[in-house]
């Protein structure tokens, strides 16, 4: 696995908002008026995070977001990714200059956010967000039907000048605000199945070279919403990883502690977005409490555990009312409060 020096670029050092269970989205709400989106976004979390709408809209998917303003490129009636022109400039040249990409239709909750955040003086607040993937981005221009190696490579050019922009975009809104920026790879957990396009070492690449793209102040890091393979995603050399609590991650105790004791993040998935919602925060905070156990028996820093760790829901909430994304956002807030008090009771023990 690739080693990453503590507080390196794209690190959060111990002082960062990103740390001690702040409370974080993952992206997408119901909301169709964008302003109230913005206010739930910023009023929610902890950590105010940028919306995506896809119930406004398909150009506020994740697909559509990538394709904004790429010629050639758009979305089927069902969101799927569709080449309209194989001659259009942009899929014979990866020339991928996206121009006013916030100005675009996929971005109405992008816009809202930061119109409120600049009424209620929000800069120097922690801001997250999030895009696609290039391996995610890859395989669906490969399902559009390009060759595997221009799909994946026009992913990665449009991906990097996409954070660059975005990330200029932000910076400009709220200068002082430290920025979190996630990929979200929900298809890094067939990464490893057989027939997969690409290999996991041009995966680790794309992934890594993405992140790159983004000031080095900038919190980086990757989301897989699914089980996936922990050591290549670590590989690619995230300061933060974004995954579901599940007994599973035990498998990659080694591996995540390495990672927390070299200054990486963990933004737990503690309530489930999928099936039946709860309404207590016991049974969450008890499946991480259970996890957290078992990685310390197996040689992770209690301290460090909950110091470097963050909360949010296991996915976006777009498929959810309104009333439920709440629900949910609260519920994890609880679990976060609960990783906040341990983590300063420690401190306190400790004299740290």
């Amino acid at each position: 696995m690739t080693s990453i020096r503590p507080n390196a670029p794209g690190r959060a050092t111990m002082s960062s908002p990103f740390a001690d269970g702040a409370v974080v989205g993952c992206g997408s709400l119901p909301h169709r008026d964008p302003d109230a989106a913005a206010a739930f976004a910023i009023g929610e979390f902890g950590i105010a995070t940028i919306p995506s709408l896809p119930s406004r809209s398909l150009a506020e998917t994740m697909l559509g977001q990538a394709t904004a303003g790429r010629p050639g490129l758009g979305l089927d009636d069902h969101g799927m990714l569709e080449i309209a022109d194989r001659n259009a400039p942009g899929l014979a040249s990866n020339d991928v200059a996206t121009g006013a990409l916030v100005d675009s239709e996929g971005f109405a909750g992008f816009r809202a956010f930061l119109d409120l955040a600049g009424k209620i003086r929000l800069d120097g607040s922690a801001v997250k967000w999030q895009f696609v993937g290039p391996v995610t981005l890859g395989v669906a221009l490969e399902r559009a039907g390009l060759d595997r190696r221009a799909a994946f490579d026009l992913a990665s050019a449009m991906v990097r000048s996409s954070l660059i922009e975005l990330s200029r975009v932000v910076t400009t809104a709220l200068p002082n605000s430290p920025q979190m920026v996630i990929l979200d790879e929900p298809w890094l957990n067939e990464l490893m199945s057989p027939g997969f396009p690409i290999p996991p070492d041009e995966a680790i690449d794309r992934m890594s070279s993405a992140m790159a793209a983004l000031p080095s102040t900038t919190l980086t890091g990757i989301h897989c919403c699914a089980p996936c393979d922990v050591a290549t995603l670590l590989a690619s050399g995230p300061g933060v990883i974004s995954v579901p609590v599940s007994p599973a991650l035990l498998d990659w105790a080694g591996y995540l502690t390495r990672f927390i004791d070299e200054g990486g993040i963990v933004a737990w998935g503690v309530v489930p977005t999928g099936g039946p919602i709860g309404s207590q925060a016991d049974r969450p905070w008890r499946e991480l409490s259970d996890l957290w156990c078992g990685l310390v028996q197996r040689g992770c820093d209690p301290v460090q555990l909950r110091r470097r760790s963050l909360v949010s829901p296991q996915c976006g909430l777009a498929s959810h009312s309104v009333s439920v994304a709440r629900g949910i956002a609260r519920l994890t807030g609880e679990v976060g409060k609960r990783v906040s008090d341990q983590s300063s009771a420690t401190r306190f023990a400790l004299g740290a």
